[in-house]
């Protein structure tokens, strides 16, 4: 559905007829003038008339309907396809969830499609409409000013997950909560996490290159202005904060993961000696009440009257020889 169609002239908003075929000429008779729609979660039914109007290629409607793509930019001849995953943070159930948000950029028009329920881009619009000198730029100032938010998100989440980190570090490593038969569950779906929150960071980092003119990607990216690259570079830095941030994490719950998996390897030997340790302290009166237990004829020890008490003496005897011997050596 169409969430907002508006007319932005000289950064302000305008009056925008019902009709997007005039909007959009309206929006083209001018230098200073682009029309800026948002979508949401649109039908392929409603997004026809959107697909009509401002020429859009039909792979890069395919994707926008359908969604579960990766961070990337495109382009095609009447338009340039870009397609943003904004993340949110839920601190009650330590989870991170992504979203998807498409920007088609034309000549005097952005169209915008968001999927799922993360970062509403009402706010934005109005804060943007507060400051006109963003949106003075066109098409290019929509996607600088979208792509900073999403990336200065990214941020935030980052460093919550850092705090998260901390704590399942706290916990796995102190005296009785590395034992604990959630800890290794715990770690895994943090893993997870991280895995989220990577799969959103790291491929936008190509097509924000290529918008900054930066490396191998250094060429003019048509419909977006080319004094905008000093912007998108500084987005493009935050971001590569934010995928070091990310590689730290990952490498950080990988060793948190060994580490646990190590100490849940040491109590399990602990545990091994201890029961050792106890069963050859069984093992020696069962062994000399089992000899002794056979009352064969020819066992002058049988008949001698202090055989009882000396051999209870002798088998305890040998249980505090070998108590002592494994308190010794740590086995007990």
């Amino acid at each position: 559905m169409i969430i907002d169609c508006a007319i932005y002239r000289d950064g302000r908003r305008a009056e925008s007829p019902e009709d997007l075929s005039d909007a959009l000429s309206q929006a083209r008779a001018a230098s200073d003038t682009f029309l800026w729609i948002g979508l949401h979660e649109p039908t392929e039914n409603e997004f026809e008339l959107v697909t009509e109007e401002f020429g859009l290629h039909p792979l890069a409607v395919e994707d926008a309907l359908k969604a579960h793509q990766r961070p990337k930019l495109e382009v095609y001849d009447d338009s340039l396809f870009v397609v943003l995953k904004p993340v949110s943070y839920e601190p009650r159930s330590d989870t991170v969830s992504t979203g998807e948000l498409m920007l088609f950029l034309g000549d005097s028009f952005v169209v915008t499609v968001r999927h799922g329920e993360h970062m509403p881009l009402a706010r934005l619009r109005r804060h943007l409409e507060e400051q006109p000198e963003m949106l003075r730029h066109g098409p290019t100032g929509v996607l600088y000013s979208i792509a900073d938010s999403i990336v200065d998100h990214y941020l935030d989440v980052a460093t919550e997950l850092q705090t998260d980190l901390e704590e399942l570090e706290a916990e796995v490593f102190s005296p009785s909560g590395g034992g604990s038969h959630h800890a290794a569950s715990r770690i895994y779906t943090f893993k997870r996490q991280v895995l989220e929150f990577r799969r959103a960071t790291v491929p936008l980092a190509p097509p924000l290159s290529r918008l900054a003119g930066q490396g191998t990607y250094g060429t003019t990216v048509p419909f977006v202005q080319e004094k905008s690259r000093p912007f998108f570079r500084d987005v493009s830095d935050h971001l590569a904060r934010v995928n070091e941030s990310v590689e730290a994490l990952d490498r950080l719950v990988s060793d948190i993961l060994s580490a646990h998996l190590a100490q849940a390897s040491v109590r399990q030997n602990d545990d091994v000696r201890k029961i050792s340790a106890w069963a050859a302290m069984a093992a020696v009166p069962t062994m000399i009440a089992g000899i002794y237990g056979m009352n064969f004829d020819h066992m002058p020890e049988l008949h001698w009257f202090w055989s009882y008490p000396a051999l209870i003496l002798a088998m305890a005897a040998v249980e505090v020889m070998l108590y002592r011997t494994f308190k010794r050596r740590g086995w007990l």
